[in-house]
């Protein structure tokens, strides 16, 4: 049996979590105009959420067994010339920065999992669904594995290599423009042998020169009997399309696990204080991204506008008053910000309440890292 903090730890963790009242002037309130409503949050960078017409220039996938050939077949229609129903779980995995998340909000042409260019942004599973009339697909976006300092680094990758065990096909992500890096070996020498849908999707290839695409590609095959090797890049959508023919060609006949019109199956406070964290990501350097978690304690629906109050956690009071920042103006932009994204995804208004707290080495408390929701893999 794995050992966990016992429930009178967790209590006293969470007692302790909820105790402070937050009254030393580190709250911020902010309420703004009403959104757009049905805006889409754009994708990192700028650039618009891909369409489908985006990715239907996709060139085709390499196959282990050939040198070239044209795009990848969708699968044989079934018996009587119906084409049968596809559906299953599909795992992205690879080291920090390659570009996991991206690639999730790229495949479903919406914002599900937030993206920063600072590693170890993803930190639970996160699950995406793509249904079309051929089938459906539920990615899951792990945690980018690395060699873990803190005990919630360890169950990250934990979180990572045990989605291994739950999926019917994994992708795995590299970098082109960092090369086959040790840590993306020591990953792939953990994937077993036996698994059918291996297929390996190599990122960013926006970033290099075709020319060095090949020796990536010759290299990436003495590593592992992968099904598929796809050049791609998340940002431009090269070869999306090509990905989901294979895997809608690939995944076994089954059912659709979800409703057509569900992009993601976490619940809104999920969807908030990942939000939330995504802007401090994106406002803050040095040490205080990896120091911060952010639990939301209230959701509230009232007619046209929902409140929501949630905790900021830092390890040092310095990180505390960066994120507070003069006169409170770093916390109010970050509402600010997490507000509008939002306003945009729910449509309709919100009021954000925020605080921030000392929990030191929380990264490391077994009892703060449950009651923060990063649980122990089973």
């Amino acid at each position: 049996m794995a050992d966990g903090p016992n429930e009178r730890e967790l209590k006293r963790e969470a007692a302790s979590f909820a105790a402070e009242s937050g009254s030393d002037g580190s709250v911020a309130r902010e309420e703004g105009a009403p959104p757009k409503i049905g805006a889409e949050p754009p994708l990192p960078g700028g650039a618009a959420a891909p369409g489908w017409d985006a990715r239907g220039t996709a060139t085709e996938a390499v196959r282990p067994d050939a040198a070239s050939g044209g795009p990848s077949e969708t699968g044989a229609p079934a018996e009587g010339g119906t084409r049968a129903f596809r559906s299953g779980f599909v795992a992205i995995i690879g080291r920090p920065n390659v570009g996991k998340s991206t690639l999730l909000n790229a495949f479903l042409g919406a914002k599900v999992a937030i993206v920063s260019p600072k590693p170890q942004t993803t930190r639970n599973r996160i699950r995406g669904v793509l249904t079309e009339d051929r089938g459906q697909i539920i990615f899951i976006d792990t945690p980018g594995i690395h060699r873990p300092r803190t005990e919630l680094g360890r169950r990250m990758v934990d979180y990572a290599y045990g989605t291994l065990r739950e999926v019917d096909a994994v992708l795995v992500v590299m970098d082109a423009s960092a090369g086959i890096r040790p840590e993306d070996r020591e990953i792939v020498a953990r994937l077993p042998r036996e698994r059918e849908r291996v297929y390996l999707l190599i990122n960013k290839v926006d970033l290099v020169r075709k020319a060095t695409l090949l020796p990536l590609l010759e290299e990436a095959r003495t590593l592992y009997p992968f099904r598929e090797f796809i050049p791609v890049s998340a940002v431009t959508g090269e070869n999306l399309r090509s990905v989901l023919d294979v895997l809608f060609r690939d995944l076994p006949e089954g059912p659709a696990f979800y409703p057509p019109d569900v992009r993601s199956d976490h619940p809104e406070t999920f969807v908030a204080q990942e939000i939330i964290r995504e802007k401090i990501l994106h406002l803050t350097e040095e040490e205080v991204p990896h120091s911060v978690a952010v639990v939301v304690e209230g959701w509230e629906e009232k007619p046209a506008i929902i409140v929501v109050r949630a905790t900021i956690v830092v390890e040092r009071a310095s990180q505390k008053g960066i994120l507070i920042g003069k006169g409170g103006r770093m916390l109010k932009e970050i509402g600010r910000l997490a507000r509008e994204e939002l306003e945009a995804i729910f449509g309709t208004r919100f009021y954000l309440e925020l605080w921030v707290k000392v929990r030191e080495d929380w990264r490391n408390r077994p009892g703060l890292l449950h009651h923060l929701g990063y649980r122990r893999e089973p």
